[in-house]
């Protein structure tokens, strides 16, 4: 049968007869791969005539389909349990993506330690003696799960139905091939071809598989945008190969909340839980806090979590300011800055504005909003915020404060850290409080109800 050569765009897919800078579909550059196929010419009723006809399917009623829940497979880990909605569903895909080194292997490592011989891992980029010494390293080599160093699919499908493992770590999926597809793996082709065969295999045989998946330069997951349509879970690793802290994020969940967060800390015998996030990303620093430094409530899933923004306002030698942002989007941050200048009165036109989040974190949450337009205000005027103050709420275009989901819950966190005086969006419109208490600490607390950004700054910076 005769081949013949189409381009890939390895983004998304789309095939052009002839190679191109730029694809017309995402619009991305030098992304085309080429692949050799089989040509078939044969088409329409001529093709259908030659063509084995097959029986029809036959249809269930949901009524008839026997959906008993099934038992999940501990992981070990509470915080991998907690992302994953209670532990490893069998028959499942997951996809776990993240950057080079943030920790992906180490952490997988430590689940098929758990598992022991309930698990088989497929190692296409280490030797088994490179896998041995990593579980070495962490403790892990006693525990028996079974390792195979193989990329060919085929022999891979194979050595799962003659193992009957119940769960599959495939350490890397750009790294596998089918001998019946040309082109390299990690191809467009080769990446949807293999994963499209471990899903038939997981889903027929009740077997968890779980995919280690490359991030291009952007941070996406590296292949076809089909795979994570595929799988059933994607896992993202957020985090700096610098810092010790890791975060693990669900951004698709069939059978749980894609809202859930784990907080790792990397260490040299492996990830490490951390059982309170709110104490390891605050700084330890001791009396009354520097200027620009803002303590804010952020809510990921069911789980409150303080982290800490600062902000650095310099007069600018540009025509054009500055505006740098790490952590937070830089979008956010310069509406931010119009909004202080506009509805607060800061004259910021002049001044290069520096925003970042400790620790690395990530902040994506609306109700981030107030903390960093309090940072911004209190470096400008170069005085701290009050001493036990923390904020947490979004803030519009007009200068209002708009209320956030989980107050009652941010306000509890608070507490419980020690914070005197929370600054937050009114509960309902119409209604300011000053709500008076007592802390476990037995300080007076105060929890001021502001209803817009000007009277949450003069409120901030007493």
């Amino acid at each position: 049968m005769a081949t013949k050569t189409l381009y890939v765009c390895s983004n998304c897919g789309h095939e052009e007869p002839k190679w191109l800078g730029r694809c017309p579909d995402c619009g991305e550059w030098s992304t085309f791969v080429e692949e050799v196929r089989e040509d078939r010419k044969a088409s329409g009723f001529a093709a259908r005539a030659t063509r084995p006809k097959r029986g029809a399917g036959r249809t269930m009623s949901l009524g008839d389909v026997r959906a008993e829940k099934e038992a999940r497979l501990d992981t070990g880990i509470r915080e991998l349990n907690r992302v994953l909605g209670g532990g490893i569903v069998p028959g499942s895909m997951v996809l776990v993506g993240g950057e080079p080194g943030v920790g992906k292997s180490t952490l997988l490592l430590q689940v098929m330690g758990h598992l022991g011989d309930k698990c088989l891992m497929i190692s296409g980029e280490e030797s088994p003696r490179q896998v041995a010494m990593s579980a070495r390293r962490l403790g892990v080599e006693g525990s028996g799960f079974r390792v195979l160093a193989e990329t060919d699919v085929d022999v891979i499908e194979a050595t799962i139905l003659e193992e009957r493992p119940r769960v599959v770590v495939v350490d890397s999926v750009q790294t596998l091939y089918s001998s019946e597809l040309s082109g390299a793996p990690g191809g467009v082709g080769q990446v949807r071809e293999t994963a499209a065969r471990l899903m038939r295999l997981a889903k027929s045989e009740g077997i968890a598989m779980i995919l280690v998946g490359h991030v291009t330069k952007e941070g996406s997951i590296a292949g076809p945008r089909v795979l994570e349509h595929m799988v059933d879970t994607v896992l993202q690793f957020e985090g700096d190969r610098f810092q010790a802290f890791r975060v693990l994020r669900g951004l698709k969940n069939r059978f749980g909340s894609t809202n859930e967060v784990g907080v790792f800390e990397m260490t040299g015998s492996g990830m490490t839980e951390v059982a309170d996030p709110s104490a390891f990303f605050l700084s330890q620093r001791e009396g009354r806090m520097p200027p620009g430094v803002v303590t804010v409530c952020l809510l990921e899933g069911t789980r409150p979590m303080l982290v800490e923004i600062e902000s650095l306002v310099s007069p600018s030698p540009l025509a054009v300011p500055r505006r740098v942002a790490n952590g937070v989007d830089t979008g956010r941050t310069n509406m931010l800055c119009a909004v202080l200048s506009r509805r607060a009165g800061l004259a910021l036109g002049s001044q290069d504005v520096y925003v970042n989040v400790s620790g690395g974190v990530r902040v994506e949450e609306p109700a981030a909003d107030l903390g960093v337009a309090l940072a911004i205000a209190s470096a400008l005027k170069d005085r701290p915020i009050g001493a036990g103050t923390a904020c947490f709420g979004e803030v519009g275009l007009t200068g209002d404060l708009r209320f956030v989901a989980g107050a009652e819950r941010r306000v509890g966190e608070l507490l419980k850290m020690g914070f005197e005086r929370i600054i937050k969006p009114e509960g309902k419109p119409g209604r300011r409080t000053d709500d008076g208490g007592v802390n476990r600490s037995g300080k007076e607390k105060s929890v001021i109800e502001a209803k817009t950004l000007e009277e949450a700054v003069e409120a901030a910076l007493l």
